[in-house]
């Protein structure tokens, strides 16, 4: 279903949907993205690998909608990447 490779390309294009497309940080703390919320879970804390993330992002989660439709599966690889990497720092 997901073909996830490694890049600073993938980095990047999950952190612009962190912050931008998915609008990630206005629910969840994550530092290497500057974001301080505290409607979702502080992402520094729990530390999600990809498949948490990609299941959560694709199926929604608690108060957090699916978005699976709204972000393509290139942008949902690439924000669990980037959460999942992020978040490990």
């Amino acid at each position: 279903m997901f073909n996830i490779s490694y890049s600073d390309e993938k980095f990047a294009l999950g952190k612009e949907v962190f912050l931008n497309a998915g609008n990630c940080s206005a629910c969840h703390s994550l530092n290497d993205a500057g974001s301080v919320a505290n409607v979702g879970p502080n992402l520094n804390d729990i530390r999600p690998d990809i498949g948490r993330v990609i299941i959560s992002v694709t199926n929604g989660a608690g108060v957090m909608p699916s978005y699976l439709g709204i972000l393509s599966k290139d942008e949902i690889e690439a924000v669990a990447y980037y959460v999942s990497e992020a978040s490990m720092k």
